[in-house]
């Protein structure tokens, strides 16, 4: 399973999305469908999951899982065999009872048999139907496992898509300061050749500027790097970029943790696969209770072979009926052994199943809180932002009146690029919140 993503807000000095919000160690996607020149969320969903071999893996899973039911119901129909032998005896027994007659053989040298045989168990005790019963819940098990890692894949491309547009926009909002304090710079210069301002001031201003450019890059390069994720979820050469578009807005959602505590318990594939753990621990049982009843069977055999007298070497017609019954006895203890284990497997099965649906709420709540977190964050970055437009506002105003020093302008140029940051930051958690809340409750992602 993929673990739940830390939503935390980043320092603006180092790389703003951490690596542990991609799905590590992901499988080489094979050759997926065609991918448009630019993938929505949907579509990059949706291509992430055409193209992961993952769920070509389960996939082939439940075929092989298929099979064995369809191998189990074979024990309902009869079994026909065809069997052709031919042997060769040297020497036979011949009984001589005149010593002037000629001998005869009791048996031919050449031998030859030809027969089919068939053979159908009436009586098994639910052998057979605790077989087919066993074989159908893996099947069903391996069904749900798909379901899980496709939740878990869509989860993931999500991530990868929301890291993008987050990266964007936050080299927008550097750009945006960049800008604004080359202007202050322009603005400086005239200052230092009217003889109102420092060459310091300038100085100071260019590293500020450079400051800004450093982080620019490594958002740059953080780009490149989820840019080089999703082609590599989507099975493309990492060399080719793969635009996402959407827009990158916040979108806040209310939350009734009861109803979604019901629902996670109701709609999480983890529950279902716990639970076809328990069933299939219990169909085990089953079978091993009934592996050493009586088995009662009848068969029948016709054909031909050579042999009998008075002519051994004419080929006759034969034919053979039984009907048999077979009791075990005695097998060394080894099903009481295998009924110790079932029980313990079924036991164990339980456990897991209360411990998921622990695990479940607690997914539940961490998402919820999650979620009200980003909300408030994104509150307070939102009133971050009004009061840094305002301080940079009077800082300027109070610098042209030489009232104000240079510093005051740059320290309210950084406050509001962080401000801003800030709120992308709490909207990129919030989006992430909500995608989260989705997969603890069981609900659809793509």
């Amino acid at each position: 399973m993929l673990p739940d993503t830390m939503l935390s807000r980043p320092k603006i000095s180092v790389p703003l999305v951490a690596a542990g919000l991609l799905l590590s160690g992901a499988a080489h996607a094979q050759q997926g469908s065609v991918i448009s020149d630019s993938l929505s969320l949907d579509g990059t969903i949706r291509s992430v999951l055409e193209a992961n071999p993952a769920i070509t893996t389960l996939e082939e899973e439940v075929n092989a899982a298929t099979s064995r039911v369809t191998q189990s119901r074979g024990g309902f129909l009869p079994q026909i065999t065809g069997t052709a032998t031919y042997t060769r005896i040297d020497p036979v027994v011949k009984i001589q009872l005149n010593p002037e007659a000629p001998g005869f053989q009791l048996a031919p040298n050449n031998n030859y048999d030809a027969h089919i045989t068939l053979q159908y168990g009436l009586l098994d005790f639910g052998k057979k139907e605790a077989t087919y019963n066993l074989a159908e819940s893996r099947r069903l098990t391996a069904l749900d496992q798909i379901t899980v890692t496709r939740r878990d894949l869509a989860y993931s491309a999500a991530q990868v898509y929301y890291n993008i547009l987050f990266v964007r926009e936050s080299i927008k909002v550097q750009n945006a300061q960049i800008a604004s304090l080359k202007q202050h710079q322009r603005e400086m210069e005239k200052r230092v050749e009217g003889g109102v301002s420092t060459k310091f001031d300038v100085t100071t201003t260019q590293v500020r500027i450079t400051q800004a450019q450093n982080t620019k890059i490594d958002l740059e390069n953080q780009l490149r790097n989820q840019q080089v994720q999703l082609a590599r979820y989507l099975h493309r050469p990492e060399s080719a970029g793969v635009p996402v578009r959407g827009t990158f807005a916040y979108e806040p959602q209310t939350v009734d943790v009861a109803a979604a505590l019901a629902q996670a318990i109701e709609n999480r594939p983890e529950v279902k696969l716990a639970r076809d753990a328990e069933n299939t621990a219990n169909l085990n049982l089953k079978l091993i209770e009934r592996a050493n009843m009586p088995l009662l069977g009848v068969g029948a055999q016709v054909g031909g072979k050579n042999g009998y007298l008075p002519n051994l070497d004419r080929f006759r017609p034969n034919s053979v009926g039984v009907v048999q019954l077979s009791v075990p006895i005695y097998d060394g203890n080894k099903n009481k052994n295998q009924r110790v284990e079932a029980l313990a497997n079924i036991r164990g099965s339980q456990a897991r199943i209360q411990d998921t649906q622990e695990q479940i709420r607690a997914d539940v709540r961490q998402a919820a809180n999650n979620l009200e977190s980003g909300a408030a964050r994104y509150d307070n970055a939102v009133v971050q932002i009004a009061q840094a437009t305002d301080a940079l506002t009077r800082a300027k105003a109070r610098y042209r009146y030489d009232v104000g020093t240079n510093l005051d302008v740059l320290d309210a140029e950084t406050s509001l690029a962080q401000a801003r940051l800030a709120r992308l930051q709490a909207i990129y958690n919030y989006t992430l919140g909500q995608y989260q809340l989705k997969r603890a409750i069981g609900a659809q992602i793509w």
